[in-house]
């Protein structure tokens, strides 16, 4: 078994690994091309999605930090525990290429070789992966200010973040009723790219003047807190107060619904974000570029399609969220679904429920544009684009002029989701069958509609005396429960087992523009 070392040492002599030469007089140097440029480099935007989707080792399915790809066949193998090596002994295949840093290995010299040609190979290739990512290629030499070096001295302590780490998580005091805000912070400040952005101090404000009125900076604030290292739980006294200012149909200290908070908020960060299209009130996101939308915006394509000469109108509207119907119970199955009716409803059926194509019938006759004729026509949800964040709402609360009730059901989400199955080119052909057996994962395929699930919002009890807590992911996979000041661990089954009200879900891979 090989032992990797941060320094690797580069075997090298006046002629190189003889090993090498002879694999490269017969096969050339396409194969160090074709492997580098797809799975190290990652020069274009078609390979860099490749690479996310098939870099695992084929012998433990794991996604190693020391893959290696073998140079004679189509094999990725990890190093750390031997994978790699075991497939150069059993098949003969003596030379691999690291795929976290482009060495080359052969097996029969026992050691990393260097090889000129292939080292010019590689510098192209990181030059074009450099113009695809729209970066310079030129590294600039940085030198720490004075200002820098002092902070650096007056500062020595160094902070780690060890694998069982609770950083990030704090506490939120109920101030009152406030449970429904708590449990939407806690799942903003776990949003991987938003933490990011405000944590990077990227908010410009754009209220100089206006002191303490800008949503965008009282969550820099917040974040800055989660990410403290303090553990004391806080309070949420200044949000509270600026949503009661922006947002009045919220104010007051009554209960009230997390959905209609979250949407609120997003709102208001909306509109404070610097570099929003629009600041009025109900703006279309779709043209916006400020975070909010980069991260939670969608887009919802609708088809009606008309019944005499099937054309099709077509308006495509911009999404936060996807609410999804319940029904009575989650045991009433629409028709056609193709699965048991004493199962359970899942997400995956209420998803499917959601984009089925459905008869207006005669009562809602609408003229075609096409034949210009009053027709009964199909209206047909799909989904258009994906946002990187994709919140299900689940509607459990029930209002009518009769009654108010909560519908308290077993619906089943997964842990990962594959949002493919209900993009509006998969569904063109309006389909109504669904398949039950369908898996949850599509094959290998260059789009990745993929996602995690990161945050879980649920209401507890009773539709007139509830309350709200949230499940929160942190880092490698440990699950916490947040309950107002109260924090505790939690494992995956308590989670998926959970009612669900919101779910958050994270888009597994990202493309950068």
């Amino acid at each position: 078994r090989l032992c990797f070392f941060l320094d690797i040492v580069i075997k090298m002599n006046e002629n190189g690994c003889k090993h090498l030469n002879n694999f490269k007089i017969a096969k050339g140097v396409q194969p160090y091309r074709t492997i580098h440029a797809f799975f190290v480099a990652s020069t274009t935007r078609e390979a860099r999605k490749r690479k996310a989707l098939s870099c695992y080792c084929y012998t433990c399915k794991r996604i190693d930090a020391r893959l290696h790809s073998c140079f004679h066949c189509i094999f990725f193998g990890c190093a750390t525990r031997g994978h790699i090596q075991d497939h150069a002994k059993t098949k003969k295949h003596f030379l691999a290429l690291d795929l976290s840093y482009g060495n080359i290995m052969c097996f029969q010299c026992g050691d990393y070789v260097y090889d000129v040609e292939l080292q010019k190979i590689a510098k192209e290739q990181r030059e074009k992966a450099s113009v695809s990512l729209g970066i310079s290629s030129i590294y600039e030499k940085w030198e720490p200010t004075k200002e820098e070096l002092d902070l650096l001295k007056t500062n020595p302590q160094h902070r780690t973040i060890v694998k069982n780490s609770t950083f990030g998580l704090r506490g939120l005091l109920n101030l009152g009723n406030t449970c429904f805000m708590n449990s939407i912070v806690q799942a903003l400040t776990h949003t991987p790219l938003l933490r990011d952005y405000f944590l990077s101090d990227k908010h410009i404000c754009q209220f100089q003047n206006q002191p303490g009125h800008c949503v965008m900076c009282e969550f820099a604030r917040l974040f800055q807190e989660f990410y403290s290292g303090k553990k004391t739980p806080l309070i949420l006294h200044r949000l509270l107060l600026l949503i009661w200012t922006h947002a009045q149909h919220l104010a007051g200290y009554e209960q009230q619904d997390a959905h209609e908070f979250f949407i609120a908020l997003l709102d208001l960060l909306h509109l404070h974000c610097k570099g929003c299209a629009s600041s009025t009130t109900g703006s279309n996101p779709r043209h916006c570029s400020c975070i909010i939308d980069q991260i939670f915006t969608g887009e919802l394509q609708s088809d009606v399609v008309c019944q005499s000469c099937n054309g099709v109108s077509t308006t495509i509207d911009p999404f936060w969220d996807i609410s999804l119907d319940l029904g009575g119970n989650g045991y009433e199955l629409p028709p056609n679904i193709g699965v048991d009716s004493l199962t359970p409803m899942g997400l995956v059926q209420c998803l499917e429920f959601f984009t089925r194509a459905e008869h207006l019938g005669s009562a809602a006759k609408i003229k075609c544009n096409n034949c210009g004729s009053y027709q009964e026509s199909t209206k047909q949800l799909s989904m258009k684009t994906l946002p990187v964040v994709a919140c299900f709402h689940l509607k459990r609360f029930e209002h009518s002029k009769a009654h108010r009730k909560k519908i308290s059901t077993i619906v089943a989400f997964p842990e990962q989701l594959d949002m493919s199955p209900f993009m509006s080119h998969n569904r063109k052909n309006h389909n109504n069958n669904f398949d039950a057996a369908r898996p949850i994962f599509t094959p290998l395929s260059l789009e990745d509609n993929r996602y995690s699930l990161f945050a879980v919002i649920n209401h507890e009890g009773s539709l007139n005396s509830g309350h709200y807590t949230s499940f929160i992911r942190q880092q490698h996979d440990h699950w916490f429960k947040c309950d107002d000041p109260r924090i505790t661990r939690a494992n995956l089954k308590e989670v998926l087992d959970s009612e669900g009200y919101l779910l958050f879900y994270h888009k597994q891979i990202l493309e950068y523009e």
